[in-house]
């Protein structure tokens, strides 16, 4: 009998065809290491699943890829489950992946984490970017389900312990693929057009599927985005999400945010009420010490007599007349002793004084006083002052005195 000769692709196929009909391999899951791990443009995914004897090709759709809720990395330990099937081309063996979760936590766990470093890598839980929450908002925009009870909730807190600030609610889904863009677009648009002076926004409680909407890195950067101060409040005190880090104020549950957005009417009134009873007492002291110096002032002579007061001042100025006088007195007194001194003096230095007592001045016809013979010649006329009177004379022979 002659043997059959197939050719390579004839084989492959025929591998192949075994390898189909063996439902074993239909529907497996796989335990390992992931390694080599490429995504390609396409968006198919290409990788290695090893054990510490052996590896596994492996290929996952683009459409499979979609539904993937973490980012998978070389070395992270996972289960797969999928086909495993013959690439006739190649001749190798892949398995094709229908699902790809962790191992040991879930898809969702590990996103979580992945994602929260990667923001915390870039800043967006920085304490130094929380702004604080106004103490008084008139408007507070709600970015939440309608149909939920946690809105109900909130309102009717905020209703009855703030009720001057008005409520503005921004329905979206708060669950599924939409919510996460519905909620993002939600704050973008109460921050652009200033809704209102603070932003809640959250969920009632619920398993982490849930609650993934504020998992989303679109909502976490639409908060951190946003001028106006957010609270994220979300589920219940235990659960946790990324847009808890990224607000500026996080709330264990809505009903708390509704409390931490604004304060209370009646802390208000007794606050308003203990100012208004310190103002009265200041006010009460106040009025005593002007009372009191009303009194005083009511019981001043000026205000008893009032003509005391320009009596008194009159007085004041006849003394100062009087001193005024007497001191003005004196002085005068003082320059007319002086006076006559210098005048007795001034007398006795006048050569009247001398002429008086037998001696004569004698002077040139040019008023120059004579003092020695030598100033005047023969026949040059002199004037002769005398203590009384005055004659006029002519030199005939001028001598020094012994010489005749």
């Amino acid at each position: 009998m002659e043997q059959h000769i197939f050719g390579v692709t004839e084989v492959n196929h025929l591998v192949k065809l075994l390898v189909d009909n063996e439902p074993m391999l239909q529907n497996i899951c796989v335990r390992g290491e992931l390694s080599n791990y490429k995504l390609y443009p396409s968006g198919h995914h290409y990788f290695s699943l090893k054990d510490p004897e052996g590896a596994l090709r492996c290929v996952m759709f683009k459409g499979a890829a979609l539904k993937l809720r973490f980012r998978p990395e070389n070395g992270m330990k996972v289960l797969v489950t999928g086909r495993v099937s013959v690439f006739p081309r190649d001749g190798a063996y892949q398995l094709y992946c229908n699902t790809l979760t962790p191992e040991g936590a879930g898809d969702l766990a590990v996103a979580f984490e992945q994602l929260k470093a990667r923001l915390f890598a870039e800043g967006l839980f920085d304490p130094a970017h929380k702004k604080p929450l106004p103490p008084y908002p008139a408007r507070i925009a709600v970015v939440t389900s309608s149909a939920g009870a946690a809105v109900h909730d909130m309102i009717r807190i905020l209703r009855r312990r703030y009720p001057a600030a008005k409520v503005i609610l921004l329905p979206v889904r708060v669950q599924g693929a939409e919510a996460p863009a519905e909620i993002a677009g939600a704050i973008r648009y109460a921050d652009r057009w200033k809704i209102g002076d603070l932003l809640i926004t959250g969920r009632g409680g619920g398993s982490m599927e849930d609650l993934w909407a504020f998992n989303d890195e679109r909502v976490a950067r639409a908060i951190y985005a946003c001028q106006t101060p957010v609270i994220s409040a979300v589920g219940h005190e235990p659960d946790v999400t990324i847009a808890d880090f990224v607000a500026d104020v996080r709330a264990s549950t809505p009903s708390n945010a509704a409390e931490l957005a604004v304060p209370d009417r009646m802390e208000l009134l007794r606050w308003l009420r203990g100012a208004r009873e310190r103002m009265e007492q200041c006010e009460s002291a106040r009025l005593e010490t002007l009372r009191e110096r009303l009194e005083t002032l009511a019981t001043k002579r000026v205000m008893t007599n009032q003509l005391a007061y320009v009596q008194d001042k009159r007085m004041a100025l006849l003394h100062a007349q009087q001193r005024l006088g007497d001191l003005s007195g004196a002085a005068l007194e003082r320059k007319r002793a002086r006076f006559s001194a210098l005048a007795a003096s001034l007398d006795a230095m006048s050569p009247l004084k001398v002429l008086g007592r037998g001696y004569a001045m004698a002077q040139s016809d040019s008023g120059q006083i004579l003092k020695s013979w030598r100033d005047v010649g023969p026949g040059d006329r002199v004037s002769v002052t005398l203590g009384e009177g005055r004659f006029t004379a002519t030199v005939e022979t001028p001598f020094e005195e012994g010489q005749r």
